[in-house]
């Protein structure tokens, strides 16, 4: 797997994230963001940014806005989860920018939490 750039193991993985600059660690995630939410749904992104954000569904309602994703776009599923757009998962990025002081972190745990899902996309 290093010769395609991703690493051995996770921990290797979150080595060679932390020496990347910020612009690509964002391109990066969401990359993943629209990746995922064809292959494996939106619910399952957005589920994956509660673990890494350490959000529930209102904080990521206010990090989706604060990015710039507009309030009209977000919804709930028949069971009440929390959905948007996948054409917008992007403004999760530039939300969590916006919100933590320590975004690069969060977004590079999303990445890394979905390490084993790299080698299928």
């Amino acid at each position: 797997m290093t010769a395609t750039g991703l690493s051995g193991s996770p921990a290797e993985y979150r080595k060679r994230l932390k020496e990347q600059p910020d612009e690509q660690i964002d391109a990066w995630a969401a990359e993943l963001m629209r990746d995922m939410s064809i292959r494996r749904g939106v619910l399952h992104v957005l589920a994956n940014l509660r673990a890494a954000f350490g959000a529930d569904d209102r904080r990521l309602e206010q990090i989706y806005a604060r990015g710039g994703g507009p309030l009209a776009a977000v919804g709930r599923t028949d069971e009440g989860q929390l959905m948007v757009p996948a054409i917008s998962l992007q403004y999760f990025v530039s939300g969590a920018r916006q919100v933590f002081g320590d975004a690069r972190e969060r977004l590079i745990d999303y990445l890394v939490k979905n390490f084993d899902e790299l080698i299928y996309i």
